[in-house]
């Protein structure tokens, strides 16, 4: 190359459309920033406007225009984003617990209260009728149902199922009656509460979950009953002053624990309704001795309790109709509770504010229930889905093992040719050092292109005062990382290019393994080892389990079934004229890694996976760089799969990626972690609302299937096993961590926001090479 100036590298990506008779030719997305140099005097300034210019055709083009904003408001749309990911979590904790909450799964309290002494509770209502009302004073009244009277009541309801039955009964014989309704009932099923009313039924209050009220404190009780006022003007715009107690019987069962409920019910304004007397349908009797239950004795008047629901009420509605039609012959007349005292209806209409806030309660409910089984399937089909993920990976891995032994691949491959090595590098003076030396150790011919884009702590000058032999350092204005990297291409005087990140080290034998592959002539890329070189922290542990199950499962099985999305920016090796023929590093997304990887393939090119060739890389050491570094990863691949969706009606070998690779990446990078948190959701709740032991053991079950790959993954790469402790802490907290980093980029995707590059802030630990750590 000397003599002249180097040849500048082709950007096709910025041109015109590829001409029709050029196959695979997608579709590109570039974006430009204009207003970035000064304007020739009298001009008017710079806008700072980002520029969308999507191909189309060749006949023409449309260009989205979208200003770019101060850095604080776009501070305030990352905040947006993140709002919107923490919401759509929250949303859907919330549905668990109001469905739960409506099924007696959450806040529940089975306890029911035997009678005990009644010293205080005053004889005569004890010995009275089975209705009770309380006066502003506080004082009780008793009053009886009148002689050869019914007031047929019903409890539990309204289901589905045997409340529209029992409600037709009563339409035949033209009978009314009372239905004291469970709150969490109404709500699930408002329009049986409507129909109700409409055929001019009483309805009364149950309480909302039907919790036994003698255990429960004044602030329980009130909640019970406002949840339940607000169901029912929810349900059918109405209140009810009737209220029966759950598990309450006969006013003779009052005593000293009951009474004070009952007393602090009437402080309320209810009226209490007890029974004369119990059908105990409850019991699922004979027919006949269902009707002989509920008949009272000597012509008296009687409160008939009835359920039309909590089980199987088939016999309890055959029972109703012969009842009635006996009594009727017995000269006994059918009511409802308050018309058997001759008073109003207990039923008033509800504000309007009450019926809104009702109808919203009603609203949610029914988008919990109609999602819950939506997640449940989601999460059969996520539980599926990570281990039989699992199960591929691990068997493809054995499967390429095998295969490489049998092949000796890394014997009868051997690549002499010299190579040339680019690192881009921008504020990387804690780690440059430590790369250009590690490079100077290799047992390969190379030459190092060092790429400052622009950098302001002297990295550059760190690099020239090293004096390193074959190293050359090029300086530029900072354009970015895909910039620094086609500069290096065009500067590279051999036709192998290896790739690495300023933060990462060489074993003296990394590039001469990275290279063997290339003794296949269609091979255009070999995708290297990375490893995590700053482990000892808890972070860097979990990273460190991540990148080995990542490279040995995953990156073997993409490998096995020839679709590699990614050429990882830490070690990949390319053939000049295989990025020539892609069109270069693109700036489109901020993966260029996978951006590259997709086109190569596009072009016909074989990407394969080298597991011998090692490199050593600084994970981040912080929450918050870690968040960045994923966040923008996620974003990135999603920004890919979308430019080069076109692959998926690609033909031939170049449109393998898009029809074995690019399924596989959206349904395990991106909607399989996506999911996964179901998992843990489920678990947690399962072992505080529902049955702790089996919830935690379905859940250690997964662990250990988590952890056998994860071990095997560490065998195939000679890892220390007890880097596996962590291993349980980071699927409860690090998985939770990239699910919200993942929906924080499905968000920031489906708005359409757009990202700048973000630089990591680098310590410079891994600052030497390491060999891999044998097995123990």
């Amino acid at each position: 190359m000397s003599g002249g100036r180097p040849p500048r590298l082709p950007r096709p990506r910025r041109r015109l459309p590829a001409p029709r008779h050029r196959q695979n030719g997608a579709p590109r997305t570039v974006f430009r920033l204009t207003g970035s140099k000064p304007k020739a005097t009298g001009e008017p300034k710079p806008t700072g406007r980002l520029k969308l210019t999507r191909k189309l055709k060749p006949t023409g083009r449309l260009k989205l225009t979208r200003r770019l904003r101060t850095v604080k408001p776009r501070k305030l749309r990352t905040r947006t984003r993140m709002a919107l990911a923490l919401a759509t979590l929250l949303a859907l904790v919330c549905t668990l617990l109001l469905d739960g909450y409506l099924h007696s799964e959450v806040g529940n309290d089975a306890r029911v209260y035997r009678s005990r002494a009644s010293h205080t509770v005053p004889d005569r209502l004890r010995k009275g009728g089975p209705v009770i009302t309380f006066d502003r004073r506080g004082r009780a009244t008793e009053h009886a149902i009148p002689s050869k009277t019914i007031a047929l009541t019903f409890d539990d309801g309204p289901d589905p199922r045997w409340t529209p039955k029992i409600l037709e009964v009563l339409r035949r014989h033209k009978v009314r009656g009372t239905f004291f309704v469970l709150g969490q009932m109404v709500i699930r099923h408002p329009e049986l509460v409507r129909r109700m009313r409409a055929a001019g039924h009483e309805i009364g209050v149950h309480t909302f979950s039907h919790v036994d009220l003698s255990y429960q404190d004044k602030g329980r009780m009130d909640r019970e009953l406002a949840q339940s006022q607000l169901a029912l003007a929810g349900a059918a715009s109405l209140t009810s002053s009737l209220f029966r107690a759950p598990y309450a019987s006969e006013v003779r069962a009052l005593d000293d624990r009951t009474w004070p409920v009952q007393q602090h019910i009437g402080s309320k304004g209810y009226i209490s309704a007890f029974v004369d007397t119990d059908s105990e349908d409850w019991q699922r009797p004979p027919v006949k001795e269902i009707v002989q239950n509920a008949t009272p004795e000597g012509g008296k008047g009687a409160s008939v309790l009835f359920h039309d629901a909590g089980g199987d009420r088939a016999r309890t509605v055959q029972a109703l109709s012969l009842y009635i039609e006996r009594m009727r012959q017995k000269g006994y007349s059918f009511t409802t509770i308050t018309g058997a005292l001759g008073a109003r209806s207990a039923n008033h209409p509800a504000r309007t504010l009450p019926v809104w806030e009702g109808r919203a309660l009603i609203w949610a409910a029914a988008v919990s229930h109609r999602a819950l089984p939506f997640l449940m399937g989601l999460l059969g089909l996520v539980g599926f889905s990570v281990i039989g993920r699992l199960l591929l990976m691990v068997v493809l891995a054995w499967w390429h093992r095998r295969s490489r032994e049998r092949h000796r691949w890394s014997r009868v491959q051997e690549v002499t040719d010299p190579v040339t090595v680019i690192v881009p590098a921008y504020n990387e003076k804690e780690c440059i050092a430590g790369t250009l030396r590690s490079l100077s150790a290799s047992t390969h011919p190379i030459e190092v292109l060092v790429v400052d884009d622009g950098s302001t702590d002297g990295t550059a000058d760190i690099a020239e005062a090293l004096g390193l032999p074959n190293v050359r350092v090029l300086r530029q204005a900072n354009a970015g990382k895909p910039a620094a990297l086609n500069r290096g291409i065009a500067h590279a005087r051999h036709e192998l290019i290896v790739m690495m990140d300023g933060d990462t080290v060489f074993e003296p034998t990394t590039i001469r393994e990275l290279v063997r592959p290339f003794a296949d002539s269609r091979v255009g890329a070999v995708a290297g080892n990375a490893k995590v070189g700053n482990r000892g922290k808890l972070i860097g542990a979990w990273q460190h389990i991540e990148y080995v199950m990542g490279f040995n499962l995953d990156r073997r099985m993409y490998d096995l079934l020839r679709c590699m999305p990614t050429i990882p920016g830490a070690i990949g090796a390319f053939r000049r004229r295989a990025l020539l023929e892609a069109g270069g590093m693109s700036a489109d997304t901020l993966a260029e890694d996978t951006d590259i990887t997709i086109a190569l393939h596009r072009a016909g090119w074989r990407v394969v996976y080298q597991e011998h060739a090692r490199a050593w890389t600084e994970a981040p050491g912080s929450l918050g760089q870690l968040w960045k570094q994923r966040y923008r990863w996620s974003y990135g691949t999603m920004q890919a799969l979308w430019k080069h969706r076109r692959s998926l009606v690609d033909r031939g070998p170049s449109g393998r990626f898009g029809r074995v690779g690019m399924p596989l990446v959206v349904l395990f990078q991106i909607l399989t972690p996506l999911c996964a948190p179901l998992i843990d959701l489920f678990t947690l709740y399962g072992v505080i609302f529902l049955d702790p032991v089996r919830s935690l053991l379905a859940w250690a079950a997964l662990l250990l299937v988590q952890l056998l790959g994860a071990a095997y993954a560490f065998r195939l790469d000679r890892e220390n096993y007890r880097a596996l402790a962590v291993l349980p802490l980071q699927q409860i907290a690090y998985r939770q961590l990239m699910y919200l980093v993942l929906l924080h980029a499905c968000v920031t995707a489906a708005t359409g926001a757009l990202l700048p590059w973000q630089k990591l802030k680098r310590t410079g630990e891994v600052d030497a090479p390491r060999a891999p750590e044998a097995v123990r």
